[in-house]
């Protein structure tokens, strides 16, 4: 049957002629029947108790664990990111799956003396319902299950809308999640904004990652129906380098960090602002290190930066360098797929899209500041307030510095890039809207709290 609405289509980026597949659309409707089928299960899912919710968990990490090689494949050929990123992907989406599954057997009240006379007064976390998760391509597996492990341990049902570039990751994942719960409780919907739409329209908890101008919509949807909504955006993410840094070292993280999976993570390094001294040395430093990064096919496990997701991508990685000095980089490599070469430019003019708007490709401005605290305006004069690296040898200098950032992760001589799923996860300003995500804080955020008042028959 030829389909007559809109198709869902999966390329290859690295081999833009692969098509992984190519489905209709569910529709607005469909996406809202979907809700309700999950909301129907939800009551189940919940009395079922915590040892079977800990049981199916930790099901679907065993299930992930299996077909490890598999999935990672996979993650290479829909959405390009490397072989030994895409391995340590499918690693910590299965420690995630593990960690909450202790979740369930977690505390979720705590009991109080009442004011006067005998009874009871207790509180207690409850789940929402149906939790809607809107998930970008980037992570194909970890960023589902950071959502959706949570989201069921605390006793919701989920409906999950994957990026469309990244649809066969998501059904894959949720063949392995439903052979380890009941029908019904997690669904995976394909689809595009109409779909996302609806999802927000009809779910009792929303949960989003993607793009600041889509986020804000789905925060501002969700808010308007009175329903609990996260909602974490873009990033425009500075490393700060102060003269008495190993600057070997810092250059080695920040090319990382501007490079690894050609700088599409919203914890990629966008702006390197270089302290005093430390700019003539960075400059040729990390200028090497970007020079020195394998570019190439995502299936070799030397590869660091891979293809683009698609030609949109690459073109505005080629905008936002076009006509600025570039210190490294600023081609397209000669091979068939969507690639351009780690880029770093320099004198980038104030107001310049790179200094205030999110790329999302392999491409940073150097930049200079006369000592920390005009660093640190610098970093805090965007929009965004993700993520910060800062790189030295002084602590003391650091600890002076870290609490003037509008950064909701701040990082000491690391990489900007890489989180740890057992803490909050989440930004500042137009980083991020709504409460944490990760840790224990998600399952703040897919429950709610109810107090409950106890008095004995015919008490006074």
């Amino acid at each position: 049957m030829t389909a007559v609405g809109p198709v869902i289509t999966s390329h290859n980026p690295a081999d833009p002629s692969d098509v992984l597949l190519r489905i209709p659309a569910p529709g607005a409707f469909e996406t809202v029947d979907t809700v309700e089928r999950a909301r129907a299960a939800q009551p189940g899912w919940l009395l079922g108790g915590a040892a079977a919710r800990s049981a199916a968990l930790g099901a679907v990490a065993d299930g992930i664990d299996a077909a490890r090689t598999e999935l990672a494949a996979l993650a290479v050929r829909e959405v390009g990111k490397p072989l030994t990123e895409a391995r340590a992907e499918v690693a910590r989406t299965a420690a995630i799956w593990r960690y909450y599954a202790q979740a369930p057997y977690e505390p979720v009240g705590a009991v109080h003396e009442t004011a006067a006379g005998p009874g009871l007064l207790f509180s207690r976390r409850r789940p929402h319902g149906v939790a809607g998760l809107i998930t970008p391509w980037n992570f194909p597996f970890a960023i589902p299950s950071w959502k959706a492990a949570p989201a069921l341990a605390a006793g919701n049902t989920v409906v999950l809308k994957p990026a469309p570039e990244a649809t066969a990751c998501a059904q894959r994942l949720a063949e392995i999640v439903q052979q380890a719960i009941p029908a019904g409780v997690f669904t995976v919907l394909p689809g595009g904004a109409t779909e996302g739409n609806a999802l927000v329209s009809a779910a009792d908890v929303v949960s989003f990652t993607g793009s600041t101008t889509v986020g804000q919509a789905v925060a501002r949807a969700a808010t308007a129906r009175g329903v609990p909504v996260q909602a974490e955006m873009g990033g425009l993410n500075a490393a700060i380098v102060l003269a008495d840094a190993d600057i070997g070292q810092a250059a080695a993280h920040i090319a990382a960090s501007i490079a690894g999976y050609a700088g599409q993570k919203c914890t990629a390094t966008s702006r390197v602002i270089a302290v005093g001294a430390a700019l003539e040395p960075l400059r040729e430093a990390l200028a090497e290190a970007l020079r020195a990064v394998t570019v190439g096919d995502p299936t070799d496990a030397a590869t660091v930066c891979g293809p683009l997701i698609n030609e949109h991508a690459r073109g505005q990685v080629g905008d936002a360098g076009h006509g600025l000095c570039a210190l490294a980089g600023g081609t397209v490599p000669d091979r068939p797929g969507w690639y351009a070469a780690p880029t770093l430019v320099e004198k980038v003019p104030a107001g310049h899209r790179l200094l205030r708007e999110e790329v999302f490709g392999p491409i940073a401005a150097l930049l200079p500041a006369d000592d920390l605290a005009h660093a640190v305006r610098i970093t805090n004069f965007v929009p965004y307030g993700l993520v910060t690296s800062v790189h030295t040898a002084d602590l003391n200098t650091a600890l002076s510095g870290l609490d003037r950032l509008d950064t909701g992760m701040i990082r000491v001589n690391a990489p900007s890039t890489g989180v740890d799923f057992h803490l909050p996860f989440g930004g500042a300003k137009a980083s991020s809207h709504g409460p944490r995500e990760q840790g224990r804080a998600a399952l703040e955020f897919y429950t709610s709290s109810r107090t409950y008042t106890l008095s004995p028959a015919g008490a006074t």
